[in-house]
């Protein structure tokens, strides 16, 4: 995720990598050169009986630039809200993993460091394979170098934050049986296991849930159809300048669909995507000190 200074106004001339003008660039081209054929054809070539025809076109894109604002406005809401809903789920995570490893911290003693590390490995695993759950990668995020021969390797043909969940209730049952902790210590435990999987769930329905192609598709097209047509009402009160004007407003509102797509898969790996990776690593950290 691309941290800025955002106070720093010079810092907007720079271009990074998910800048949309350089993803735009060569469409901005093609329409300057498209805008300029149709500014020499029409002020040169073409001999209209009557240009005030033309001279009215402006108005259907005043009508229709409103309709088209709208649309673009709910388009960038609803992405925005699914990023900031993702971003809950990962502060969640991130919060619920402090309290378990803190609940295990005070009931398991300090001289069982077995089953410590066993839960600090697997707490920070579960995060870690969260992220790799969402995003789908084929290889897996290492979080420790050091062997752990007491937890079984993932069957990564099925759900691995599921087998995670699993070993950590296993082995809290396991030591209840043995004893070294009562049933109200498991009990005051469950809720925060629980909600690693609810968290899982909230990631699942956005990641498999996206915005209906149909409607971005439509936004898409007008937007197109839009701007490909601004050239022939601009041109007899413009002149030439109908080119960077013609050119800036593609930018614009092209710009608005660009960022709604890049937001609205937050668990990916653009630029602006929910930095998980950085959380995995927060957890890890967190849970370390505390149990180990």
């Amino acid at each position: 995720m691309i941290s800025d200074h955002t106070k720093e106004w010079l810092g907007i001339f720079r271009l990074h990598r998910s800048d949309t003008f350089r993803k735009l660039f060569p469409i901005i081209v093609f329409l300057c050169v498209y805008t300029a054929g149709i500014t020499y054809l029409e002020l040169t070539h073409l001999e209209l009986s009557d240009k005030s025809q033309l001279k009215n076109i402006p108005v259907m894109h005043s009508l229709l630039g409103f309709a088209l604002s709208m649309l673009l406005v709910f388009r960038t809401n609803t992405a925005y809200d699914r990023w900031w809903e993702g971003r809950k789920l990962w502060g969640s995570l991130v919060n619920n993993s402090r309290n378990l490893a803190v609940k295990l911290g005070a009931l398991l003693p300090a001289e069982d460091r077995q089953a410590r590390s066993f839960f600090a490995k697997l707490i920070s695993s579960f995060a870690a394979e969260l992220m790799r759950h969402l995003r789908l990668e084929s290889t897996r995020y290492e979080l420790d170098e050091e062997p752990h021969p007491e937890i079984p390797n993932f069957d990564t043909t099925k759900h691995v934050p599921n087998q995670v969940a699993g070993l950590i209730l296993q082995r809290l049952y396991q030591l209840e049986r043995e004893g070294k902790i009562s049933g109200e210590q498991l009990l005051t435990l469950n809720p925060d296991i629980t909600s690693f999987l609810d968290i899982c769930g909230a990631c699942e329905r956005i990641r498999n849930t996206p915005i209906p192609l149909s409607y971005s598709s439509f936004i898409k097209k007008f937007i197109f159809v839009f701007v490909i047509t601004l050239p022939f009402g601009f041109v007899f009160n413009l002149g030439y300048i109908s080119i960077p004007i013609v050119a800036f407003i593609f930018y614009v509102l092209a710009s608005l669909e660009l960022i709604a797509e890049e937001i609205e898969e937050p668990f990916g790996v653009d630029a602006n995507d929910i930095p998980m990776a950085k959380l995995c690593e927060t957890i890890r950290k967190n849970v370390y000190d505390i149990l180990i």
